[in-house]
């Protein structure tokens, strides 16, 4: 059984409930016992179609286009009336308008006709008679209002996010006045057990579930109530008591979403498993990581083998057994440098042994302030009426448990700031291919480069492009789906792994083809494009975060959560910048404590540059390194929401917080 790092792949219908597991059990008790009985636990989904609400599909919401928004009223099509990103005059979406020949181009929209605009705004897919030799022959016409519909509302969470800031004035959202946001059908609302509907019971916290099913007497269904009440006190144990099952899990905190993945499996009453779980640390606080070892220690109990991938010190020191890897990355690493127990780790000549062994203290020098951000009064969440003060062009550090609302604060504080780089936890939007030169948006320049020195077109060195191998069209492998089995890949016979037609790779630059290129680690890279700035700055901003290592041709699928952390950070490296304000969500997410002091000068540089830093982070060691503390609290949820402390790190010890109490043991030590 491995459990990952990664996120949940979750949209609007995704929610705690669902992704536990519980919603499973809440359905079966409504179809069970709920009045009028109705007998079927699938339709007690807001997902079915005979359970959700027809108005909003189930969502709870309904969303309105604002056309005044959306449009430009004294433009024409030519001009780019379409005030939208991907639908401008240039643009493929923008193109189909003007393309249809369905309409005057310089005509401006104030000026269309009723019919006009209802062919340009609402028209369902059409075919059209004797198009244009611009249109495609097999393309159907659709107007704006269905085809944005479709593009960008309803469970659409990617194109929202990646044209958030347009959608926000665009697109408005109601709560569904049909089912008032409680997304089933009258027919299910009205099926109740103690006076309560299966949505009403979905919004309150894990808390008043527990309290709920105390108060059940149902001899007939204690089947269903005994291990749902087992599932709920799981949730309570591991500090999510404060969470409700109608939680969209896209709202989730790291430190969340990575108890929910444990917490599926702590019931469990299978045991001689190997569990494997990668960085269960990640997104908590010190004091969440003392339930999370009481999990992992559970797991053992129950005769299951559990395998730990993990950098945090405390969850290392609980481990029986302890396996080295190293001694450095990619190509200089890979050996097995250390075996034993924690003891014998703590006197190794290891990285992690002198990681371990390190001491901790505050800045003699932390930087002077001189200014502050005014954040507040913020009520969001679980925020209140909350306020802070940030400094300028220094290193802030927020902490507090997950859940606490850290994120909420500071996002709400700079939201509407232009001057704010945001850099999430979340995964780069990559696959097989797409690689570290195209996120950096240098690898067209690596294909003019190469074909400025051979003579051949530079679409030939593209694996997605006509550069690609016939055989296996540019992956680099064969894949076999078999229908009872897991798919089987294998190298391409024909260009054995390298992606390119033959010719490609005969053309060299200094002995090196395009494949040699991507093979080469980031230093190596710098040394062969020595001289061509663009490609050699992205290169050093890469190597300057401790990614010197990697390949240049390696996939954005395979980076781990620390190396996509990085990568994301090199990103705001290559071009100096100032007076803007970098927040950083957990950016040692994923990092060895080694790694931690170059990720440190990479903020100082950009502190230097005069910007301010921000990081929204647990670790212990890098809470030592903050010019200012910002600790959110107490507890997570509607027991947190207040800041607790505002100041000098030193002066945080002084306090009574979760935060100040390990950070007094990391001092100490």
């Amino acid at each position: 059984m491995t459990i990952s790092q990664k996120r949940f792949n979750g949209n609007s219908r995704s929610t705690v409930g669902t992704i536990s597991d519980i919603y499973a059990s809440v359905r079966l008790l409504w179809s069970r016992i709920g009045t009028p009985f109705v007998g079927y636990s699938d339709v007690f989904s807001f997902s079915s179609p005979s359970g959700m609400c027809k108005t909003c599909e189930g969502l709870g919401y309904i969303e309105d286009i604002n056309l005044d928004e959306l449009l430009d009223w004294d433009k024409s099509l030519n001009e780019g009336a379409i005030d939208f990103p991907s639908f401008g005059p240039d643009k493929e979406r923008g193109k189909v308008y003007r393309d249809s020949g369905l309409f005057d181009n310089d005509k401006k929209l104030k000026d269309y006709t009723q019919k006009e605009l209802d062919l340009f705004l609402y028209q369902e897919p059409m075919k059209l008679k004797n198009p244009p030799k611009a249109w495609r022959k097999s393309a159907k016409y659709v107007g704006l209002i269905p085809r944005f519909s479709r593009i960008f509302l309803g469970d659409k969470e990617f194109a929202k996010k990646r044209y958030a800031k347009h959608l926000k004035n665009v697109v408005t959202t109601k709560v569904c006045p049909t089912c008032h946001g409680q997304r089933f059908n009258q027919k299910i609302l009205s099926c109740k057990i103690n006076g309560y509907n299966i949505s009403d019971f979905t919004k309150m916290t894990i808390k008043e579930n527990l309290e709920f099913l105390d108060q059940l007497n149902q001899p007939t269904a204690e089947f269903i109530i005994a291990p749902l009440r087992k599932q709920l006190e799981a949730l309570d144990f591991i500090g999510l008591s404060y969470l409700t099952l109608d939680r969209v899990t896209t709202t989730l905190s790291g430190g969340e979403a990575q108890r929910l993945k444990l917490i599926r499996h702590l019931n469990s009453p299978l045991s001689d498993l190997v569990y494997i779980i990668d960085e269960p640390s990640i997104g908590l606080h010190p004091e969440d990581i003392q339930k999370i070892n009481q999990i992992l220690q559970s797991l053992k109990a129950k005769g299951n083998t559990v395998l730990i991938v993990e950098h945090d010190p405390d969850v290392i020191k609980e481990a029986d057994h302890v396996i080295d890897m190293g001694p450095g990355s990619g190509k200089n690493g890979g050996e097995i440098t250390f075996e034993g127990d924690y003891q014998a780790l703590l006197q190794s000549d290891t990285a992690t042994g002198d990681a371990l062994r390190k001491s901790h203290q505050f800045k003699s020098s932390p930087r002077p302030i001189k200014d502050y951000y005014h954040l507040g009064p913020i009520t969001r969440n679980n925020l209140k009426q909350v306020t802070a003060d940030i400094p300028k062009h220094v290193l802030t550090v927020m902490t507090g448990v997950a859940g606490s609302g850290k994120s909420t604060l500071v996002k709400a504080g700079f939201e509407d700031d232009d001057n704010t780089v945001f850099v999430d936890q979340k995964a780069v939007q990559g696959s097989s291919r797409s690689n570290l030169l195209t996120y950096l948006g240098v690898f067209d320049d690596v294909r003019k480069f190469f074909s400025k020195h051979t003579g051949l077109s530079k679409a030939m060195f593209s694996y997605n492009s006509k550069g690609a191998c016939l055989n296996c069209g540019g992956k680099g492998y064969i894949k076999t789906e078999l229908a009872f089995m897991a798919d089987f890949s294998q190298t391409c016979e024909v260009c054995h792994g390298k992606r390119y037609k033959p010719e490609v790779l005969d053309a060299t630059v200094d002995g090196y083809n395009i494949a040699d290129v991507l093979e080469l680690t980031v230093d190596e890279g710098i040394n062969f494009f020595k001289g061509h700035k663009a490609i050699e700055d992205a290169l050093r901003s890469l190597s300057k975060t401790g990614l010197n290592y990697m390949a240049l041709g390696q996939p954005l699928d395979t980076l781990s959560g620390g190396e996509i952390q990085r990568v994301k950070l090199s990103q705001h490296l290559i071009e100096p910048t100032s007076d803007k304000v970098y927040i950083f969500d957990e950016p040692t997410t994923g990092l060895h404590e080694e790694d931690i002091p170059l990720l440190l000068n990479r903020f100082n540089e950009l502190i230097e540059e005069g910007n301010t830093v921000i990081l929204i982070e647990h670790n212990l060691s890098m809470m030592c390194e903050a010019d200012w503390m910002i600790d959110v609290g107490p507890g997570p949820g509607l027991d947190g929401g207040q800041v607790l402390f505002c100041g000098r790190p030193e002066d945080l010890l002084e306090t009574d917080t979760l935060t100040a109490k390990h950070l007094k043991r990391c001092i100490s030590k």
